[in-house]
């Protein structure tokens, strides 16, 4: 064998080995957040399914639902849901939507990370 072709052999090894290893690097995606709506509104049987229009009509299925009514001087519904992978910007839009919905009070908007 020439010293060209052990040269060349030892290259191959070398590189073979160096793409055998994995490291992290800047192109993997990051994790997405969380995103909660609080809902608070008059306790009307249409309000519930005009929320969750909201994220039908997008295609996004909520990670988590709550409804409860909180009965006191004045009848109130409480939702909470929770939505994944989506962008902030989108959040913002549709808290801005579930704002302008009859018989929605207040909408607070929340962004769950993780370390």
């Amino acid at each position: 064998m020439s010293a060209r072709t052990l040269a060349a052999a030892d290259n191959h090894n070398t590189d073979s080995q160096n793409t055998d290893r994995t490291t992290p690097t800047s192109t993997t995606r990051p994790q997405r957040a969380i995103f909660c709506f609080s809902v608070r509104a008059a306790a009307e049987a249409g309000v519930m399914p005009r929320v969750m229009e909201l994220f039908a009509k997008r295609n996004l299925v909520p990670y988590r639902w709550y409804a409860d009514l909180i009965e006191g001087a004045r009848d109130e519904l409480s939702i909470d849901v929770q939505v994944a992978d989506i962008e902030p910007e989108l959040a913002d839009y549709i808290a801005r939507c579930m704002r302008q919905i009859w018989g929605v009070e207040t909408v607070l908007t929340s962004e769950k990370g993780f370390a």
